[in-house]
């Protein structure tokens, strides 16, 4: 059954359908190109979109996949809304981790080259402010993120990326000062009080 995409490149959106069976994850992973058919091109750049019949993109070329088909959302995930440049585009999305997940501690690490964000707003960069589009979930090619802002580091889901850490994390406690011996009326150490 074709699942109707649209992949987001440096200069545009590819739009179209991907006949190759699987789930959207799967094809994007699958070490092939992309090949978008019955596409339709619209550059970023403002010019008018162009029907293009079959486009080829290659799995490093893509930044965002996005599909009519929602790929299963983890069962017992924690959401950290997340905030992700990746090209041209500004993604503003939640990002699923397991329970209790500690990036400074875990031991799993992310397999494959997209990470899965739900409920995510799309935008250009340079107008934020401007026409977005939302989507239910989306897959970000986590090797060409260039920045990520969210509520604890991720470091390694998005290797190379900016980081900017926004909250969830209490500072450092200080330690209390150790207390110094004063000195006696005689000259010799007093204990500590």
């Amino acid at each position: 059954m074709p699942i109707r995409v649209e992949i987001y490149g440096a200069a545009g959106v590819a739009v179209g359908v991907v006949a190759r069976p699987g789930r959207l994850r799967e094809i994007l992973e699958s070490g092939l190109d992309l090949l978008v058919e019955q596409a339709a091109w619209h550059p970023i750049d403002g010019s008018p979109p162009r029907s293009s019949g079959t486009l080829t993109m290659a799995e490093d070329d893509i930044l965002l996949a996005v599909s009519d088909q929602l790929d299963e959302l983890p069962v017992h995930a924690q959401w950290h809304d997340i905030t992700v440049d990746v090209g041209p585009f500004r993604i503003t999305a939640q990002m699923p981790t397991m329970p209790g997940f500690d990036p400074g501690r875990a031991l799993a690490r992310p397999t494959g080259e997209f990470v899965l964000l739900r409920d995510a707003r799309i935008a250009l960069r340079t107008d934020e402010d401007g026409p977005s589009v939302v989507q239910p979930a989306a897959f970000v090619n986590r090797y060409v993120v260039d920045r990520v802002s969210a509520d604890l580091m991720l470091g390694f889901f998005f290797p190379g990326a900016e980081m900017v850490v926004t909250g969830g994390h209490e500072k450092a406690q200080t330690p209390a000062p150790v207390a110094q011996p004063t000195p006696a009326v005689d000259g010799s150490a007093a204990p500590p009080a």
